[in-house]
């Protein structure tokens, strides 16, 4: 499952609370990037490619929405998908319980106002 992490500060835009048409965007070599603020993006076009390659192999927990490196994520396979958690048991076994409501408020299909709570604050500003 791929969810958008903002490059600059590595921040899950779900955990932020941050949909696809609030995001900034940027295009970088045929990709497009999803950032939580326009600060980030000034600092990503500083040095972009540092930026990618440290979120390259990121996933976000659907439970905790924690931002982890593969090599510090559990995988599942749920209905032929590979999806990643955090190390704890907790995350896992609360996804188990409700698999439906954690995939769409990964994919941005609930009203998850996120951290913040729809505040205006963020994790950069």
């Amino acid at each position: 499952m791929e969810t958008k992490i903002c490059p600059t500060c590595g921040c899950s835009l779900v955990r932020l609370g941050i949909t696809d048409q609030q995001a900034v965007q940027l295009s970088f070599r045929g990709n497009d990037y999803f950032f939580c603020c326009q600060g980030c993006v000034d600092i990503f076009q500083k040095k972009p490619k540092s930026f990618v390659k440290e979120v390259k192999n990121m996933h976000v927990c659907p439970v905790c929405l924690a931002e982890k490196p593969t090599a510090y994520t559990v995988p599942l396979e749920h209905e032929g998908q590979q999806i990643h958690f955090c190390r704890c048991t907790f995350c896992m076994e609360t996804f188990i319980k409700n698999p439906d409501y954690y995939l769409e408020r990964l994919a941005g299909k609930t009203d998850f106002k996120g951290l913040f709570d729809g505040k205006e604050e963020s994790c950069c500003h």
